[in-house]
Parts: structure tokens; sequence; C-alpha cells
């Protein structure tokens, strides 16, 4: 019997492997979340004039999962030693200053981004917070790229694949990060929320790879996961494009009409393979 039939993985290539700093540095994240949220539970979020220090918990918790998630998959790129740490290191610096302008302005009363009557500090945070933020799609569309080379994908075939959706999606994220920035804000239109749109791409990092390391583990020809990982990513890339319609025409996704409605169906449709995962037995003592 083919060893990929019994769910066979390169024991060579683990997740997280060297990368220890990238993974403390998405932990710190939730730790500077957490004492935001704990400000929040005893003095509320906003901060006069214009910070909001429930925004600062949400993007550091958002920033430290999608660092951690990064971490996990890079060992899959197949980039070269040098690569990587140039990756790496470029990465954790860019999101130490992103943590330090959200949580230190929002706390002082300063929107990190769209400044208003601040001083000369202020507005150089806020353009350096762009500048960083381009800086974070530039580095990220050449990791994303690493993941279409045929290098990578023999490494791990299930994986590699959902994180080729997966980094689609991503650059979904990005886009809609700088649609905000060029709108001046998250609301578009009469109730459109871009801030969805921008979240929903990210969390593609966790679903669909999710779906892929539950078929390395079960009992399934590889044609079969193969067809569940392409399910799962289409579905979710259907989904944000619903998404990316209902904002454009000014509308919120929990209006209900035909987008939204898709939207929520493509989303359960991506879904539906984990369901098929849970239900089918485990091969055990697997590479991770």
């Amino acid at each position: 019997m083919n060893n990929r039939v019994l769910g066979d993985v390169n024991p060579l290539i683990k997740l997280f492997e060297g990368e220890r700093w990238l993974v403390l540095t998405g932990l710190l994240g939730f730790l500077l979340a957490g004492i935001c949220g704990v400000w929040v539970i005893l003095y509320g979020g906003s901060v006069a004039p214009d910070g909001d220090v429930s925004k600062a918990f949400s993007f550091n918790a958002a920033l430290g999962m999608f660092l951690l998630s990064t971490a996990a998959i890079i060992p899959l790129s197949a980039m070269g030693t040098k690569s990587k740490a140039i990756f790496r290191w470029s990465y954790i610096i860019l999101a130490l200053y992103s943590y330090f302008a959200e949580t230190l302005q929002n706390f002082r009363g300063i929107n990190p981004r769209f400044v208003k009557d601040g001083t000369t500090f202020d507005f150089a945070v806020s353009t350096g917070f762009t500048f960083v933020a381009l800086l974070l799609v530039l580095f990220y569309l050449f990791l994303g790229i690493q993941f279409f080379r045929r290098k990578a994908y023999i490494l791990r075939p299930e994986l590699v694949l959902s994180i080729r959706y997966a980094m689609i999606a991503v650059m979904v994220s990005f886009a809609a990060g700088i649609w905000i920035s060029i709108n001046q804000g998250r609301f578009t239109g009469l109730h459109g929320n871009i801030i969805w749109l921008h979240g929903l791409g990210f969390h593609s990092l966790q679903a669909v790879p999710f779906v892929a390391w539950l078929t390395e583990r079960k009992t399934l020809l590889p044609s079969v996961r193969i067809r569940l990982i392409h399910l799962t990513g289409i579905a979710y890339l259907l989904g944000l494009v619903a998404i990316g319609w209902q904002t454009m025409l000014g509308y919120s996704i929990l209006k209900w009409s035909v987008l939204p409605f898709i939207a929520s169906c493509c989303f359960l449709i991506s879904l539906a393979p984990m369901v098929i995962m849970i239900r089918q037995p485990y091969i055990v003592d697997r590479s991770y």
C-alpha cells in the first residue's frame, strides 16, 4: 500500500522549527493584549481625545496570532537559512514597532494611524506606521511566493497546497488594509465595514492549513485529501469575495441579503472537510 495513503509526512520538516524568536514575538502580542484587556475592564476603552485601548487590544491579539501562524509555516517555505533569517528578523522588528505604535499611542489618547492635532512625535509615529505596514505587505508577498515553488510543495504537499490558498486570502486582507488607509478609516458607504474583510482573510492562515494538517493524519487516499483541501480553500476565498463585494457596495455584512447569504454558505462549506476529518480514524505516531 502507498505510504501516502497511511498519512506519512516528511519527518524532517516540522511546524515552527527554528522560529523560536518569531514565536516569542507573537506571544508578546497576547501579553500586550492581556494588559490592554485588563485596562479596558477597569477603565474602559476610550482615552481622550482620540485613543481607544480596546483597538490596541484587538490589534495586538490579531498580530500575535498572525505571527504565530507565520512561524508555523515558515519551515515549509523551502527558503534557505539566510533568506529565512532575513525574513524572520525583519518581521520581528516591524512587529515590535507595530506593537509600540498601536499600544503607546492609544494609551496616550492618539489615533496611531490618523493623527489629528498631534505633536511632531505623533505624526512621525503615524508616518512610520504607514511605512511599516507597507514593508509588512512586501515581505509577506516574498514569503507567499515561496510556497508556489515546487521545492516547497514536495516537502509536505497537502499543507503547502493549503498554504497557497491561505496566502491568496492574506493578500486580500492586505489589500483591505490598504483600502482602510486610503479611505482614512474602516467604514465605507452607508454601513460598510472593511475590517471584516481585513480580519477574515488573515484567519485563513489557521482555517485552511488546519484542514490539511488533519488530512495528513487520516486514512485517506492522496486524491481525496487534495480534493478536500481544494474545497476548503476555494470556498473560503469565495466567502471573502462575497464579503468584499458587499462591503464595496457600502452595506454591512450583517444586513441579510444575497451576498452575506452566499458568504455564510461558502464559509460553512469550508468547514465541511473539517467535520469529515473528525469522523475519520487518526493515524498515530506521526510527525508534526
